[in-house]
């Protein structure tokens, strides 16, 4: 029997990337991730990495930039007014096609906010908040064992696709503790090779070249159609989702990270008062899984989606129902968690109203 063992989200994160072969991280530290950066400083010695501190999140995602040059597995973590910041490297690194992997413990805002957990990062972290038509994958997890399992998924997607992986969680994913069973340290010599493009030196051969910049149009144009291709493909192999109790749904809710894992519960409730519910939970935020989520959706007389924002992630649950299903949305902000009570107590508002 495998054993499972109590460890802090930040902290747990921070293990499942050294474990998938993690070696080089740098960051500044931000709360409500800084315990990922503290668990990697004292981590990563032990195991042969490096770890570096920064002056600024800017300098962060171009020490990034420069190790995933190398081919090497690289990472760094921070809080989201710290990945704003990072957002022009990142489109360096998605127009120079290089792995690498980033994780933003979202919080409250705009601007510096609280350091409550929130979801007002979606619309930058899934639509690209650097310039530039490039996408980088996301994934959100619900619970500490899922942040575990998606981080070993983050790098391995990033190496098959050359591309900036996003790991999307919020303060209370980061900061909650809950049993998770850990996976093997990898075999470093099993990863991917990169040597036909990473720059390793050059003796004997051709210098490799690993750049964003073409000043001619027109083959900054074949670039980036090269990009399209790729992110057509992501869309095709790589969409995850969660389903739950939606074989007989009437009604269906939607939410992701820490939202999707408190709509189970109202789920429950529902199903506890004989009212037919299911949960639809996207893991991958981009790419978006639309069909799967319009095909769950085609019996249901309405769909809820909550998050802890506005409203950002409903408007791809609206493009996925392309009005065929009458969708609803409710939603907390600054850092305010809802409870499973308040959003069912909406919930039976909407039915009662018809």
């Amino acid at each position: 029997m495998t054993k499972k063992i109590m460890m802090k989200g930040n902290e747990a994160i921070a293990e499942a990337a050294i474990r998938a072969g993690c070696r080089l991280y740098f960051g500044y530290p931000i709360t409500p991730q800084s315990e990922i950066a503290e668990y990697m400083a004292r981590r990563l010695p032990e195991v042969g990495g490096t770890f570096l501190q920064t002056e600024s999140e800017v300098a962060t995602v171009n020490m990034v930039y420069g190790a995933a040059c190398t081919g090497r597995r690289v990472m760094t973590s921070t809080s989201s007014p710290g990945f704003s910041l990072m957002q022009e490297g990142i489109s360096y690194i998605a127009g120079a096609e290089l792995p690498c992997v980033f994780v933003n413990v979202v919080r409250g805002g705009p601007g510096l906010g609280d350091i409550q957990p929130a979801q007002g990062d979606y619309f930058q972290a899934t639509k690209g908040g650097g310039h530039g038509d490039y996408r980088v994958i996301v994934l959100g997890p619900s619970t500490v064992q899922e942040a575990v399992d998606l981080m070993g998924l983050a790098f391995d997607l990033a190496d098959k696709y050359r591309n900036p992986v996003l790991v999307l969680a919020d303060g209370l994913i980061g900061q909650m503790m809950e049993p998770v069973e850990l996976p093997e340290m990898r075999d470093l010599s099993n990863l991917p090779d990169h040597s036909s493009w990473a720059l390793v030196g050059a003796k004997g051969r051709k210098p490799h070249k690993v750049t964003s910049f073409n000043i001619d149009p027109h083959e900054l144009e074949k670039m980036n159609k090269r990009y399209q291709a790729k992110y057509r493909e992501i869309e095709k192999n790589e969409k995850r989702w969660e389903n739950y109790r939606v074989e007989d749904l009437e009604y269906l809710l939607v939410g992701y990270g820490t939202s999707g894992r408190i709509l189970k519960s109202v789920a429950d409730m529902a199903r506890g008062d004989g009212i037919k519910v299911g949960v639809f939970r996207p893991i991958t935020l981009w790419p978006y899984p639309y069909e799967a989520l319009a095909e769950v959706a085609e019996k249901a007389r309405f769909v809820l989606t909550v998050e802890m924002s506005s409203g950002q992630m409903v408007e791809d649950v609206k493009l996925a129902l392309e009005g065929r299903v009458p969708v609803y949305f409710y939603g907390r902000m600054a850092g305010v968690v809802p409870t499973p009570e308040e959003i069912y107590r909406h919930f039976v508002k909407l039915l009662e109203e018809g």
